[in-house]
């Protein structure tokens, strides 16, 4: 069985990268706050790329092993 983690996934919700760095991800909170901080200030005229990254952003925090 699969598991999940809510917990981390609702913190993602609000800030993103923060999921990940619960569960010890700090590579992966990095590679959030600083990949996808520039991404979606350069592409916030889209509307959807910072979307996209959010919504990765708690999938991953939900999905991902610890």
């Amino acid at each position: 069985m699969k598991q999940t983690y809510g917990l981390p996934a609702l913190l993602s919700i609000f800030f993103p990268g923060l999921g990940q760095l619960v569960k010890g991800q700090f590579i992966k909170a990095f590679f959030i706050w600083a990949v996808g901080g520039v991404l979606s200030f350069l592409l916030i005229w889209t509307v959807v790329v910072p979307f996209v990254i959010w919504a990765w952003n708690v999938y991953d925090a939900y999905n991902s092993p610890a």
